[in-house]
């Protein structure tokens, strides 16, 4: 089997052999790049076949929004994960917005950093439910109002053509849940939450999962 080939792109050297270190020690993830700085980075996606970026958000000369921006815009078949040190970053929330599979924790334990790798290279979102509500909490003050949050128009009307089902598991992404956690509350196959997240993304013109859990919360399915 080919390794999945990921560059590191990170200001902080101890930072980037530390996770190299996790990545490189699985026969199915391979560090082929690394790189300190964003235009450092998008240099080095000229020249290297890269599959998963890890990216840093806050770096010297570009950073991580911007390098994530022009990275997937280049490569579109590329996926880029951002690692932040702040579940509070508000930046974390444009990176996704320029087109990142997801976040984490730069503190995230060696495990789930490697299977959130695997996940965001089967196409698949990496969120981090407690940050993801933080972050949507802090960018959107009437979401953490003592009375639940008016739906927002637009968000309303993308959810018009759901099946009630589907407004259920759109509500369960919106609270962090796995495909496995979904699957196991709804007492359904896990086919069939894969079916449910696909005719959510295609009917609310979602570009992944991130932008589901960001819609469910401003319809106010989440609160």
């Amino acid at each position: 089997m080919t390794a999945v080939r990921l560059m590191l792109v990170d200001d902080q050297e101890l930072v980037r052999a530390g996770f190299a270190m996790v990545l490189d020690s699985c026969d199915d993830l391979s560090v082929v790049a690394q790189a300190g700085d964003g235009e450092a980075a998008l240099a080095e996606l000229e020249r290297t076949e890269v599959d998963v970026v890890l990216m840093d958000v806050r770096m010297p000369r570009l950073d991580g929004i911007e390098a994530t921006r022009r990275a997937v815009a280049a490569h579109p078949g590329l996926k880029v994960m951002v690692l932040t040190t702040f579940d509070l970053d508000e930046s974390v929330t444009a990176a996704i917005a320029a087109g990142a599979s997801g976040f984490l924790l730069k503190d995230v334990r060696p495990q789930e950093l490697i299977e959130a790798v695997r996940t965001v290279y089967r196409g698949d979102s990496v969120v981090d439910p407690v940050s993801t509500r933080r972050l949507l909490r802090a960018t959107a003050p009437l979401l953490s109002a003592p009375e639940p949050a008016a739906a927002a128009p637009e968000a309303t009307a993308a959810l018009t053509a759901l099946t009630p089902r589907e407004h259920e598991v759109l509500g369960l992404v919106g609270q962090g849940m796995s495909n496995a956690e979904i699957q196991a509350e709804l007492v359904v196959s896990e086919a069939t939450v894969k079916t449910h997240i696909g005719h959510l993304l295609a009917k609310t013109q979602s570009r992944d999962r991130v932008q589901l859990v960001a819609l469910a919360f401003r319809a106010g399915l989440v609160s």
